[in-house]
């Protein structure tokens, strides 16, 4: 054993005493009874536990080998018998079982095992062991070196703040032989224990010093199996989380490509209100203002056949200027009064004789008529029509 694993072996002992005096395993332990009660028999199969234990005897001089749980026996052989032989009917029991699975406990006689039940502190729960080697000499006739020993927490009812636990101990001059002996002939144990019933106690003599090392391949497989696991699952939250980065990527390129096109339209849209306001604007000018070929068709239908105009304008503010002959000029004011489209119109300078056709020549200026309002609000529905323009004739 390392350094390390020595230092942190008192540590790890904490922990696991802590966890065993919890109702945790006790839990678990029925949860997942529960639970493997419900599966077919040959899964159960599959799931249970790979260790399997098997329980050395000796009885009578003989060695007998049984499964824990059954009381015949698998193997029984003469401790005469030389290593070679003894350990070829140990194989010839453990056939078809997986070599990594297979425990063997030596179990002693329950004469020579001394147990006393004793009522320790609560606070001593922790600490069982190292406090039953203080006890060992006040509660035994040995002392701790003379001796192997292990203790059990017990379920019985004990004083208040006290717990009652169970001191086994085995003499080291009982044990060592049987050790001596076993490991002679070839044969490794995993623990000591006491029969109990067609198994065994539970509990475990075997001094640490002689605890047989195994290797666990399967152990190993598992444990990379699991880091094989973690790794996937973290392979795949990485690569989950790239593909929504990725996604996220591609929303904000579109989004952006969107806001573009929503930019673009919005150029286009006020655009289009500045040219409609325009076209609205022309056609409110439009509607304010008389057309040439109007105020010309009312000047037709008003002026008497016997006169007739020589020039006529009409301008952006509506100013509307004609010049002419007419018998009678002065008449012609009459004519135009109560006209829609003109309004006062008045001669501008002299009403002059003209020798060449006898008749009076004038000029004469007006104001176009501005139209109602209604109109103005017509002329702005129309107002992506085409207007009309006047032109001087």
């Amino acid at each position: 054993m390392s350094a390390a694993m020595q230092s942190l072996r008192p540590l790890l002992d904490g922990w696991r005493r802590g966890w065993r005096a919890s109702p945790l395993p006790a839990f678990f332990a029925w949860w997942g009874g529960e639970l493997v009660a419900l599966l077919p028999p040959r899964w159960r199969a599959a799931l249970a536990d790979g260790a399997g234990w098997h329980l050395l005897q000796q009885v009578d001089g003989d060695w007998r080998l049984r499964r824990a749980g059954r009381s015949e026996p698998l193997a029984r052989w003469s401790d005469d018998l030389d290593p070679t032989t003894q350990q070829a009917e140990l194989a010839a029991a453990w056939q078809g079982t997986d070599p990594e699975d297979r425990r063997l406990a030596l179990l002693l006689p329950a004469h020579a095992v001394l147990r006393r039940v004793l009522q320790l502190p609560v606070a001593a729960r922790g600490k069982l062991h190292q406090v039953a080697g203080f006890e060992m000499d006040r509660q035994t006739p040995f002392n701790a070196a003379q001796v192997y020993y292990a203790v059990r927490e017990l379920a019985q009812p004990a004083a208040a703040g006290r717990c009652a636990v169970e001191l086994l101990v085995v003499r080291r001059d009982t044990l060592d032989p049987l050790l001596a002996r076993l490991q002679a002939s070839g044969i490794t144990v995993d623990a000591v224990d006491l029969p109990q019933d067609a198994g065994r106690l539970g509990v475990d003599l075997l001094p640490p010093e002689q605890a047989a090392h195994r290797t666990r391949p399967r152990l190993r497989l598992n444990l990379a199996l699991a880091a094989a696991c973690v790794l996937l699952v973290f392979l795949a939250l990485g690569s989950w989380l790239h593909n929504r980065e990725s996604a996220l990527a591609q929303m904000q390129t579109q989004v952006e490509a969107m806001r573009g096109k929503a930019q673009q339209v919005a150029v286009l849209r006020k655009q289009l209100q500045d040219d409609a306001g325009a076209a609205g604007f022309l056609a409110q000018r439009k509607a304010q203002r008389a057309t040439v070929l109007g105020v010309l068709l009312d000047l037709t239908r008003r002026l008497p056949s016997t006169a007739w105009l020589e020039r006529f304008t009409l301008d952006d503010n509506g100013q509307i200027g004609f010049q002419g002959q007419s018998p009678q000029a002065a008449k012609l004011l009459d004519l135009l009064k109560g006209s829609p489209v003109i309004d006062n119109a008045n001669f501008q300078g002299s009403i002059q004789s003209d020798p060449a056709t006898g008749k009076e020549r004038f000029y004469m200026v007006a104001q176009s008529h501005k139209p109602a309002p209604e109109h103005a609000d017509a002329g702005k529905a129309a107002a992506g029509q085409p207007a009309n323009s006047g032109s001087t004739p």
